[in-house]
């Protein structure tokens, strides 16, 4: 099968800009159409009217700046519970096996006629009985949201709004309950595993890199001042957190490798051509004067997110939820490594899925700010 790999961000702008029109569709591969009932989700399925709207319904009813303002509440309450890392912790439990159903290599996707190999080595049962999980899940979730609907229109939940559409009507192509499902799937993985994914890069840097975490902390506690949560209010003011997780994007992005035509956003965050002293963890980088980069899909140095018309439609929610959660944990505790542990001894090693967790568990050590 040609393939093509961009590790460059000149040629990732050609791809993901110039050309995106004739590159925008997305391979249907074996484990997707299993998973994500039949690759009709965001993610995965082929460019045309569908994927334009369902992806308007994202944008404009979903992921809207005022949509994601409305859900600050929820947020602000899993922080100050400080469930947050925990639950993202419990995700990866349940997202893990698919996570490498996609990214792992499936013979069917090269050679179709030779599917039926996948249900000799029993890869097809475990795809099935992994996605029945999530449709379980998903069918309890609904079940519970129109049984309890009560919302206001200012506190909508993702799934109520949804329902609205399934229920009502949006434009002129009609919703199915699966199409409903694939898309939460989306937003499950997007709002959940990627957030996991950069906080346990960012507080592993971190525990290595400890004037980064003592100007991180000093920053963020200078403005929080004696309170014990960190506020969405705050945000703004925190620069150099900020600098940080621009940081962890380009050493670590979510989803390393982007389609068919590979583009390599890892390879592009570690390219010497693009950055100084590429292989450092500089949060500073981002706070020089002749810095500007951001990883909203206009400079291709940094692009987790992806760019152009299959970017990431999550980027205001993922962004809060990192943004908040990282404070909070700076904020709040004192980290680093055990006694007896450098950082030479950390296994930096990455899963090999369609993102890109560590393979080793962060141990550190913890000391509570607040009794």
């Amino acid at each position: 099968m040609p393939t093509v790999v961009v590790s460059s961000a000149r040629m990732a702008k050609e791809v993901m800009t110039t050309h995106d029109l004739a590159l925008s569709s997305r391979p249907q591969i074996f484990s997707a159409k299993h998973l994500f009932y039949d690759c009709t989700d965001v993610v995965f399925s082929p460019y045309g009217a569908y994927w334009r709207h369902i992806r308007r319904i994202c944008i404009l009813e979903l992921l809207s700046a005022k949509r994601v303002q409305s859900y600050s509440h929820v947020r602000v309450e899993e922080v100050a519970r400080r469930r947050g890392l925990r639950q993202a912790w419990v995700s990866k439990d349940a997202g893990g096996e698919y996570q490498e159903f996609l990214g792992g290599f499936s013979i069917g996707d090269f050679f179709p006629s030779m599917e039926f190999i996948h249900s000799l080595t029993g890869m097809k049962s475990r795809l099935q009985h992994t996605f029945q999980r999530f449709d379980n899940l998903f069918d309890e979730i609904l079940r519970d949201h129109r049984k309890e609907n009560k919302a206001t229109e200012l506190h909508k939940y993702l799934v109520d709004v949804l329902l609205d559409i399934l229920k009502n009507g949006y434009g002129d192509m009609p919703l199915t309950r699966d199409n409903v499902k694939a898309i939460i799937l989306d937003m499950f993985a997007a709002g959940t595993d990627a957030t996991f994914i950069t906080l346990d890069w960012g507080m592993t840097e971190l525990v290595i890199n400890q004037k980064a975490t003592e100007r991180a902390q000093a920053e963020v506690r200078s403005v929080v001042g004696e309170r014990k949560f960190v506020q969405e209010t705050d945000l703004p003011q925190l620069q150099y957190l900020k600098a940080v997780i621009n940081e962890i994007f380009r050493l670590y992005p979510p989803a390393p490798v982007k389609t068919r035509f590979f583009v390599n956003a890892w390879s592009i965050g570690w390219d010497p051509e693009s950055w100084v002293d590429p292989e450092s963890f500089q949060p500073e980088r981002f706070l020089n004067e002749n810095s500007d980069f951001d990883f909203k899909g206009q400079d291709f140095e940094l692009i987790p997110f992806g760019a152009g018309r299959r970017s990431c439609p999550v980027i205001a929610f993922g962004n809060a939820s990192v943004e908040l959660a990282l404070a909070q944990l700076l904020h709040s505790f004192n980290w680093e490594l055990p006694d007896g542990i450098q950082p030479k001894d950390l296994d930096m090693t990455e899963v090999f899925a369609i993102t890109m967790h560590r393979i080793a568990n962060l141990m550190v050590a913890v000391k509570p700010r607040f009794s």
